[in-house]
């Protein structure tokens, strides 16, 4: 499993979908082993996860550098060294690193997860160096309208997509739109590309509700707490902040009313400047990041949940909403209708949505979700809904596609990809 998002990173919720596939593919017959980088790569860690890791898990953590940490000289550097993204270096120690791993250990099949290209560079190499079938996990699309917004970076991500279409065996993805928008891409390759959707943990959840407080985050007040990234680009709360300082100048809406917890966002100027622009600093709370025990306890205590999605993503859907879903709290959904992300919060019974660039219909769903959460009506998903959006789910349909994709070893990829891209930029 090459994963550059693992423990002791810290920031990232993405590296809990390898580490839930690490936990639990071993009940599906499959033992995991996993090649990653050097914590020096990351920008922040944390140990508070080492201890998930099971210990019969061989963890081999190559050599890799951050350019823009490690290689600038005052903080500028080449853009040819970070193509396709930053920690391109981590070639250097992952393929000696993992041909060594698999002298040693002989594994089945090779798996590579995005959103660090260079990991699906990894996974290429290593097949084409030993012919072990190879499955390349997306998550979300890598090169698609708008994004990445620098042409060469949006090229380079090209390059790896075409390499990954052409030699692995099965292309896994969060969503249908993101599956679907890959097989209309490459035709030739539509039969290989399957849904593994993203999950919450329920051992994490039960260690979370054993010792989570009781009270609420700010009494007096509706708390409303989004947790993780916020994007600029993608999840920009500005529009939401519009909406709030009109209803406050309108009347209908007071600062002891509601607080908005935005928690370990990152862009954490972005947000405290639009704050300040906005005037909403008696509102808006900015807190740096936490444990991820921590954070799970943060939204059981939180009186409503905030998702953020911009229309350009709606091939994707946000990992913290299936935690979201888990938590059993209230949810406001700002995405496009259209989009997985609205799908899901539907399918789950969220009826609290609004466009994200739309202040004043954002406006009216926020006077709605207050009301609601107040006097008690805001809905929450059903227990099979909850069910069905548990990580051991999706690890069950991991552990198939590799039953399928060992069945398949010695055969030819059925449909090769035809290696066309429309340049969607």
């Amino acid at each position: 499993m090459i994963a550059y998002h693992f423990p002791p990173m810290a920031g990232s919720s993405g590296l809990q979908r390898t580490l839930g596939f690490v936990r639990d593919l071993e009940q599906f017959g499959w033992e995991p082993m996993v090649l990653t980088a050097q914590p020096r790569a990351y920008e922040d860690v944390s140990d508070d996860l080492m201890k998930e890791i099971p210990d019969k898990v061989t963890v081999c953590r190559a050599f890799a550098l951050d350019t823009a940490r490690h290689l600038s000289l005052f903080n500028r550097y080449p853009r040819s060294i970070a193509l396709p993204d930053r920690w391109i270096s981590w070639l250097a120690g992952a393929i000696p690193a993992g041909l060594r791993m698999i002298r040693q250990k002989k594994p089945d099949i090779l798996w590579s997860t995005f959103p660090i290209a260079t990991a699906h560079i990894v996974g290429d190499v290593l097949t084409r160096l030993t012919g072990i079938p190879w499955v390349a996990d997306f998550r979300d699309p890598m090169a698609h309208q708008g994004y990445p917004p620098d042409p060469r970076v949006w090229r380079s991500y090209l390059k790896v997509e075409q390499r990954v279409f052409a030699r692995a065996r099965r292309m896994t993805f969060t969503t249908r739109g993101a599956a679907r928008f890959y097989g209309q891409r490459y035709p030739g390759a539509a039969s290989r590309c399957v849904v593994v959707p993203n999950g919450y943990d329920e051992r994490s959840f039960v260690v979370a509700e054993a010792s989570a407080q009781s009270q609420p985050l700010n009494p007096g007040s509706v708390t409303i707490v989004h947790s993780g990234v916020v994007y600029p680009a993608h999840r920009d709360p500005e529009p939401l902040f519009a909406a709030l300082r009109a209803a406050l100048d309108e009347g209908t809406l007071s600062e002891r009313r509601v607080k908005l917890r935005f928690r370990a966002p990152v862009h954490e100027r972005f947000v405290h400047e639009l704050a300040i622009r906005y005037r909403l600093d008696g509102i808006v709370e900015i807190l740096p990041t936490v444990p991820y025990q921590d954070a799970l306890q943060e939204m059981l205590r939180a009186d409503g949940l905030l998702i953020l999605q911009a229309a350009d993503c709606n091939d994707q859907v946000p990992a913290k909403l299936y935690e979201y879903m888990r938590a059993r709290r209230p949810v406001m959904g700002l995405t496009d209708d259209a989009g997985d992300t609205a799908s899901a919060l539907r399918a789950a019974g969220f009826r609290h949505l609004a466009p994200l660039d739309s202040p004043s219909r954002i406006q009216a769903t926020l006077a709605s979700f207050l009301a609601d959460i107040e006097s008690g009506a805001a809905p929450i998903p059903s227990d099979a809904s909850i069910e069905s959006s548990s990580r051991r789910g999706s690890t069950r349909v991991l552990s198939e596609v590799f039953d399928q994709v060992r069945q398949e070893r010695n055969l030819p990829l059925r449909e090769p990809a035809t290696g066309r891209a429309r340049d969607q930029r």
